[in-house]
């Protein structure tokens, strides 16, 4: 009876559809529908009840399925071939021969199932070291484990089938309530991460219930919490906060100036700088400046006590349509005839240019400011409207309307 038996064939064994994958005179090795593998004797098996072959040659193993029918066609062909790879060496390893195999085909003596399992684990790491597999007995065997208790599928490289999270493990209804209230803490005072902890849970609960989501651990909230926060300054200056939040959309087409005057801006900042006056004390002092949009030309600038002046703010634009002089003690290399400007043509127009600073003369057409009562008062206005240059407040509380000089000033 035995020798009807074929590597291929479909047998009946207790009841249960077997596959058998290895034949000798003393031993066949069976395959079960879940991948485990078992050897007995020829006598035993044809003596056993209900035994039949279902069917004959069933040919070697399909290539996108495990023995146990799972499928693999939803892995990339890379990582699936390696897992029918293992699974070729492994019922090698168990049976003696490969899937497919001839039914005339023998075992190789270093995987002659009479053999101590061990041996035949350590021929197996050898063979695959030598054909550049770099892999050990204790791999052989932790890959044999995984393929005896979930088959051709557990075979598969877990991290080619990890899906990646922005927030790992965490729970989405976690991360979801977080968002939610790091949205109304704009409004609030600045708060501390336990507080918003504990808000979060009491959103949890009241959304899916007691016990239902459960939090993670502080440690990983908190980073949690730091990644969802970028930028919002929730745990900072509420002021900062506020303004950040109060960011507007970006336009459909980002505004450009492409001659100098085109559009400028001009912006008043208080500066971290002691100055000692007439009367001998020290107070703080505001810098206003204003710069060209196209040409990034800082157009004029002049240091004033706290509080700047409506007139302060008009006498600048003046110091913008006229050369900068060369004051006493400032170094020759400041000079416009040593700069790049076409000093002798303009000195021949002004004869202002020949003792000139190299500044360019700048007029404005169009000046952006902010919505200070300086710019809005009624001498800056009348200032503008004398010098032809219109006026274009920004959008209240909106500094990105004019970024250029808001940056400029505390540096200038």
């Amino acid at each position: 009876m035995t020798n009807a038996l074929a590597v291929g064939d479909r047998v009946m064994f207790d009841d249960v559809e077997h596959e058998v994958v290895a034949v000798s005179a003393t031993m066949v090795r069976l395959v079960n529908p879940d991948g485990e593998p078992m050897a007995v004797s020829p006598m035993h098996l044809v003596a056993s009840d209900g035994f039949r072959i279902i069917s004959a040659g069933a040919g070697q193993v399909r290539r996108s399925r495990g023995l146990a029918g799972q499928s693999l066609d939803d892995l990339p062909e890379e990582q699936a071939e390696l897992a029918r790879f293992w699974e070729r060496h492994l019922i090698e390893l168990d049976t003696g021969l490969p899937p497919g195999s001839s039914p005339d085909a023998r075992a190789r003596p270093e995987y002659d199932p009479g053999l101590p399992l061990r041996e035949r684990e350590a021929s197996k790491a050898a063979e695959l070291t030598a054909a550049g597999i770099c892999t050990s007995v204790r791999t052989v065997q932790r890959m044999r484990a995984r393929y005896r208790s979930g088959g051709v599928r557990a075979l598969v490289d877990g991290r080619s089938e990890r899906r990646t999270s922005t927030y790992a493990r965490t729970d989405e209804r976690v991360a979801e309530a977080i968002r939610e209230i790091l949205d109304g803490e704009t409004t609030r005072s600045t708060g501390t991460r336990d507080r918003l902890r504990r808000r979060v849970e009491a959103v949890l609960v009241e959304r899916y219930g007691e016990g239902v989501v459960e939090l993670p651990s502080k440690a990983t909230f908190n980073r949690l919490v730091a990644g969802l926060s970028t930028g919002r300054h929730t745990f900072g200056s509420a002021k900062t906060r506020r303004s950040a939040a109060n960011r507007p959309a970006g336009p459909f087409t980002a505004t450009w100036a492409s001659r100098p005057g085109q559009h400028v801006q001009i912006d008043t900042t208080p500066l971290d700088v002691l100055a000692v006056f007439d009367d001998g004390i020290a107070r703080r002092v505001e810098l206003t400046a204003v710069i060209d949009v196209a040409t990034r030309t800082i157009g004029a600038g002049v240091l004033r006590p706290m509080g700047t002046k409506a007139v302060d703010a008009s006498l600048l634009l003046a110091r913008m349509l006229v050369p900068e002089l060369m004051r006493p003690g400032w170094p020759q290399a400041l000079a416009m005839s040593v700069s790049r400007l076409p000093h002798r043509s303009l000195a021949d127009i002004d004869d202002r240019m020949e003792q000139a600073a190299g500044k360019p003369v700048i007029v404005p057409e169009v000046i952006g400011c902010d919505r200070g009562k300086v710019y809005l008062s009624e001498t800056f206005i009348r200032s503008c409207e004398t010098l032809g240059i219109s006026l274009q407040p920004s959008h209240p509380r909106t500094p990105t309307d004019k970024p250029l000089a808001s940056y400029c000033a505390p540096c200038g």
